[in-house]
């Protein structure tokens, strides 16, 4: 019997993490070239790039008209079984080729965004999102967070733990991502409470479920869990 509590506790245990998202972040102070981020915020995007399926999608802004107002525009990315459509939301967000401190991955466009809120929705869950963060850690005195939506309900909240007080000179870039393979999306709101700042965003990375390698079995817990129970049982029988 106690041999069968530890068994749920340890499937209680393995589920617990599986609902909370895998988190990829890395940083790099200094600008090593234009458009160029540093190693590790490369090495996290490459980490978390691992754990997807080839193919992915990845939004560099570049096809959009430079200087124009980017609220309401319509993103796609390639999904399991069709486009993933995604749609930006915000007052103060553009695509725009240059700012104090703030420069493109992939030229000649990056999404930049102010102090406060902006979202994206996304008309199919997705699982894996991930993007890259220009001159984030200057002139704001708390970390970015995004909140993860399903539907209405706040699901989960995620911290950017990037530098404050960083030097505007410094071009600072960093990588974060996550996927979930228990849970999928239908909105993420990023907030960078403090101060005033204007970020920069690139190379973003959308996926659904079906795109995270391996994705679950349908129903693996489940069958892992009535395994659990029904060995407890005989175990009890037998005794």
């Amino acid at each position: 019997m106690k041999r069968f509590v530890l068994s749920i506790a340890l499937a209680t245990a393995a589920f617990s993490a599986l609902a909370a998202p895998t988190t990829f972040f890395g940083e790099d102070r200094n600008r090593f070239a234009f458009g160029t981020p540093g190693p590790n915020s490369v090495g996290a995007r490459n980490a978390f790039l691992s754990n997807l399926v080839s193919g992915i999608g990845t939004e560099t802004f570049d096809s959009y008209a430079s200087n124009t107002n980017a609220n309401g525009t319509v993103l796609s990315f390639p999904g399991t079984t069709g486009n993933l459509t995604a749609t930006l939301n915000g007052s103060n967000i553009a695509f725009e080729t240059t700012g104090p401190g703030r420069f493109p991955i992939s030229a000649p466009n990056f999404l930049t965004a102010t102090t406060g809120n902006f979202s994206i929705t996304f008309a199919t869950p997705i699982s894996a999102f991930g993007f890259y963060g220009i001159d984030i850690g200057d002139f704001v005195t708390n970390q970015m967070q995004l909140a993860l939506y399903d539907g209405a309900t706040l699901v989960d909240t995620l911290t950017v733990a990037h530098s404050l007080n960083v030097a505007n000179h410094e071009g600072a870039t960093l990588f974060f991502g996550f996927f979930d393979t228990a849970r999928s999306y239908t909105q993420i709101s990023f907030t960078n409470a403090g101060g005033g700042d204007v970020f920069a965003f690139d190379n973003m990375v959308v996926g659904d479920l079906g795109q995270i390698n391996p994705a679950p079995a349908p129903g693996t817990l489940a069958l892992l869990g009535a395994g659990l129970l029904a060995f407890g049982l005989r175990r009890r029988k037998i005794s």
